[in-house]
Parts: structure tokens; C-alpha cells; sequence
């Protein structure tokens, strides 16, 4: 019996390809250095001639942008930055005669300092129904000058942050972005009333930004262990009192009700870092999230033996619950992988960014690693997820100057940790100028390396390129259902192989060309040599 059974005639989301849309790195309509709506639309094409089944929109609301549009001041309208809703209704439309579904962003952890909501609260008094909306506290201390506890910031230094009147509010991330009180009936009535919004207008779903953060410990206690956590968790200790609370569950069980009330198979994925899968498999049964990422297979080094674990821990817990395993290489905050495969960076969700001071990433190497853990990867059944640009095998950018960052893990850290800023450079469209077609502006909002001139989409018109590689293995996974097939391992040497119905899906893990089992070559990830799998390439062979 195979490890995992096919599931064949399943839901989009079980088996799709989602292609991650950024909206202000990917095309820029009118010349202000910013992608936006009305330039996602007019590169739609290029999407569905990629073969990918959706794509997902990270956030486009009204935003003071302090953390690139995760600090949202309105669910219900588009930032002018990024166009307007009519603008949102034709990229949708467009999207939909392609075939292609359409997943936004939603973020509900958190606010903007900006939005009404948080501004009514600090007019509000102490214990006011309006603060009840955020977690305000009174300090410690003799006259409360110590924060309420010992919680710390995801993007460095205390997670309080004193107003005015001398409360305190809570920001798990940037003190722009206080975090919500989900225990408050009224916030979930709007959160309710949003995505019946977007729904409404037509979305396929939504990508859940951060739900291990929602529910919060009753009475906000002392982190126990931050000495060591610091703003995380440790696998295998307690749940600290700020994440993975069992109060969410129902939260995105009525989300479920309200996505299942309407036609067209409207699916939700939460960026739900819980681990062990075992664990975050609750947060996938048949009546919350349809899917998470899965931030084991995301973190596991690119080497044998972290990478099958990873693989055998998902499809047993994810199968449990009859969920699909989704898998992802890359995302805007992580390294891209071209380039965390060329050195060593740690876990990819642990990253604090690659700078010029950094030792510096052999992306050639890490070029021939990416391509063969994407073809690797896009072998097993189960959902997918793709990033803006790695088609094109983009490296990071890892030589930004102080600057021209953006990240404010880069200003909460006085530049010890660079942040995100090198996987979310604009993209590069042709070849030439200073942003390689991405905007008709002098300079785009982050500025591109040397490289990407010569990665531009017009440049990878041949059947060699990193595009012509992704585009053929998706095309193929379509057309053999690979994402609804079975899982099987058939070797486990320094020849990693699988097989997914009557595909056998092979690295190289040794260190010179390996001979290839018997069967038609469908696609290697590197000129194959005879019969051989070069060292650090994949490839798909049919049985």
C-alpha cells in the first residue's frame, strides 16, 4: 500500500497550483515605480501560459504601507497606490476567462495603527468598548512603565507599545500593527461582514495571514520560556500563551459556513506555522481551513534525509484528516530559494535576510539545487505554491543598500537583520533600462540586481531556461493529475526516488552523474548525460 492513496475527480484545492501575485513587485501600469492592479491584469497571459490553476494577491488594501500593506487601515477597498475596486473587479474578470482563480490576502491578526477602529480606541477611555477591539493594558510597575508582560516583537524589541494615557497595546509584529481581541464578538461580526465582501464581488478565497496569533491566553501571561524562544516557540515545550490557542477553531469553523454557502468551491489556506504536523492537521479537518502551508517541508534543508521525513510526517498527518499536504519552496518572506540553496541561511522561516555583509550565496549552485527541488517538489500529490519570479530562477538580492530598505525588521533591529526586503525586488520583464520592464519609471520602489537583466521573462524564450522547465513540468502535472496521484518511495540511496502513479520522480543526492532506472525521460531539471542524473538534478520518468 502506497504511503498516500490517489484522490482522483477531488476539489481545485486539493491538487492546484497557486502562483503568489505581490502586487507592488509584479508590473507597474503608470510609471510611479509601484506594481498595481491594472499591471497584474495585463500580464494575466503569461500566467496561464505557465499553467498554473490560481493565483493569490498579497495585500492591495488602503495601508500606510508601514509593513508593505500587512498593516491594513480598510478590508474593504483597494489602496490608490494599487488602483481601485472597479480596477480589482476587471482583474477579476480577466482572471476568470483565463481560468485562473483568484485568492486574496486577508489579515486578521492585526490592524493598522491607522484604521478607524484603533483610532477610535485611543480617543476611547480605559476598559471603553471601542479598546476592547485590541488587547490595552496597564503597565507594571510602580507608576506602569513596565510593559503588561514579557511578550516580545516577531520583528525585534518589546511586543507593547505605551499610548498617550499611559495603557499599553499589544503588537506581536510592528507597533503599527496592533493585534485584534478575537475573544471581542464585534470584531468577529466584521471580520464575517469582510469576507462576505469579497465574496460577494467574486473571489475564489482567501490566504489567512497568521492565524496562530489570533487567540491569546485569557488573563495575557508571562511568555514562560522567552529566554530561549524569544518571540516564538519551541517544538515539544508548551504552547506559549500567544499562539495556537484553542479558542481559533471556532472562528474558522463559521468562516468555513460562510465559504461553503457559496457556489464555485471558494477554499481558504492559513499561513498557519503549528508544528508538529500532527498538531496543525487540527487546523485541517473537513470544517476549518481547507489547507495550510506547510512550513515543515519549507524549512527542511534541501538534503535527504530532513526532506523525507518532512514528507513522510505530511502525508500521514495531513491524510488523517483528509486534507491535501500543500507544498512551497518560497514565499516574500523567505530567502528565494535559488539563493538559500547556495549557501547555508538556517530555516527559511527563521531567516533574518541575506545582506552585503553576509557571506555571499553561490547562486549558480543554487540555481541547479532550486530548479531540481521545484521539479521535485511539483511531482507530489497535493496543492502547490509558487512565488513571483522563482519561473524565472531569480536569486535574492542580496547587496540592497541601507537606503533603500523597506522592511521594518531592518529599522526595529538598527540593520542587524536585514529583513525581507531581497525576495520581493520587482520583477524583471525585458531586458533593459534600470527595471528591466517592470515600470516606465526612472526607479522602481526596491531597486534590482545586475542579474536580473539577463533573467528577464523575454530573455528565457527558449527551450534551456528556467521558465521553459517550470512551464513543461506543469503542463505535464496537469496532464498526468500528478497532484491527485498516489505517493510511493521506491529508493531511498543517494538516488532519492518516488513514485506518483506511473511517474517515478528522482535526485541526485550524490556528488556525480547516477544511472537512471529504465523508462521515457519526461523532463530533468539538467541535461542528462546518456543515461545518467547529474549530481543536484531531477527528473521525471515514466514507467
Amino acid at each position: 500500500m502506497p504511503l498516500h492513496e490517489a484522490v482522483s475527480g477531488s476539489e481545485w484545492w486539493r491538487s492546484g497550483v497557486i502562483y503568489q501575485v505581490y502586487p507592488r513587485s509584479f508590473a507597474d501600469s503608470n510609471a510611479d515605480g509601484m506594481g498595481d492592479l491594472v499591471g497584474i491584469t495585463s500580464k494575466l497571459e503569461h500566467l496561464d501560459d505557465l499553467g498554473v490553476d490560481a493565483i493569490w494577491l498579497s495585500p492591495f488594501y488602503p495601508s500606510p504601507q508601514k509593513d508593505a500593506g500587512y498593516d491594513v487601515s480598510n478590508y474593504m477597498d483597494v489602496d490608490p497606490v494599487f488602483g481601485s475596486l472597479a480596477d480589482f473587479d476587471r482583474m477579476l474578470e480577466k482572471a476568470h476567462e483565463l481560468g485562473l482563480r483568484v485568492m486574496i490576502d486577508l489579515v486578521p491578526n492585526h490592524t493598522s495603527d491607522q484604521h478607524p477602529w484603533f483610532q477610535e480606541a485611543l480617543s476611547s477611555e480605559p476598559e471603553s468598548a471601542e479598546r476592547s477591539f485590541y488587547h490595552f493594558r496597564d503597565g507594571r510597575g510602580e507608576t506602569g512603565e513596565i510593559p503588561p508582560n514579557n511578550w516580545l516583537s516577531l520583528f525585534g524589541g518589546p511586543a507593547w507599545t505605551r499610548a498617550e494615557d499611559g495603557q499599553w497595546f499589544l503588537h506581536l509584529f510592528d507597533s503599527s500593527q496592533p493585534d485584534l481581541n478575537w475573544e471581542n464578538r464585534l470584531v468577529r461580526e466584521a471580520f464575517e461582514d469582510i469576507l462576505r465582501f469579497w465574496l460577494d464581488r467574486g473571489v475564489d478565497g482567501f490566504r489567512v495571514d497568521q492565524p496562530h496569533a489570533m487567540g491569546k491566553q485569557a488573563g495575557l501571561p508571562d511568555h514562560p520560556y522567552v529566554e530561549t524562544a524569544g518571540a516564538g516557540f519551541i517544538e515539544g515545550e508548551p504552547d506559549p500563551p500567544m499562539w495556537f490557542q484553542d479558542s481559533v477553531h471556532e472562528i474558522f469553523r463559521s468562516w468555513r459556513k460562510i465559504l461553503e454557502s457559496y457556489a464555485g468551491e471558494c477554499a481558504m489556506c492559513g499561513e498557519a506555522y503549528v508544528l508538529p504536523l500532527t498538531k496543525m492537521a487540527k487546523w485541517v479537518r473537513p470544517d476549518e481551513f481547507h489547507q495550510t502551508f506547510n512550513f515543515r517541508f519549507l524549512d527542511s534543508p534541501w538534503e535527504k534525509d530532513s526532506l523525507v521525513d518532512a514528507i513522510n510526517e505530511s502525508f500521514r498527518a495531513f491524510d488523517e484528516v483528509r486534507a491535501p499536504s500543500t507544498w512551497v519552496l518560497n514565499n516574500h518572506d523567505t530567502i528565494r530559494h535559488v539563493s538559500r540553496f547556495g549557501g547555508n541561511y538556517g530555516r527559511a522561516t527563521a531567516s533574518d535576510g541575506i545582506g552585503p555583509n553576509n557571506p555571499q550565496p553561490d547562486n549558480k549552485l543554487g540555481l541547479a539545487k532550486a530548479k531540481a527541488a521545484t521539479l521535485f517538489m511539483l511531482g507530489l500529490p497535493g496543492a502547490a505554491y509558487l512565488y513571483q519570479g522563482e519561473e524565472l530562477g531569480l536569486p535574492e538580492h542580496t547587496t540592497i543598500e541601507p537606503k533603500h530598505r523597506q522592511d521594518p525588521t531592518f529599522f526595529r533591529t538598527n540593520g542587524v537583520r536585514v529583513g525581507r526586503d531581497g525576495a520581493r525586488v520587482p520583477l524583471p520583464w525585458v531586458k533593459g533600462g534600470s527595471t528591466n520592464g517592470f515600470t516606465e519609471a526612472q526607479d522602481a520602489w526596491l531597486p534590482q540586481p545586475n542579474s536580473y537583466a539577463g533573467l528577464s521573462r523575454d530573455q528565457q524564450q527558449h527551450d534551456l531556461s528556467t521558465l521553459a522547465m517550470y512551464t513543461q513540468a506543469l503542463k505535464i502535472r496537469s496532464e498526468l493529475r500528478l497532484g491527485e496521484g498516489s505517493f510511493d518511495w521506491i529508493s531511498n540511496t543517494d538516488l532519492l526516488t518516488y513514485q506518483n502513479g506511473s511517474t517515478l520522480v528522482i535526485h541526485n543526492f550524490g556528488t556525480s552523474s547516477v544511472e537512471l532506472p529504465a523508462g521515457e525521460v519526461l523532463l530533468s531539471s539538467a541535461p542528462l548525460k546518456g543515461a545518467k542524473l547529474p549530481a543536484n538534478a531531477s527528473c521525471w520518468i515514466s514507467i
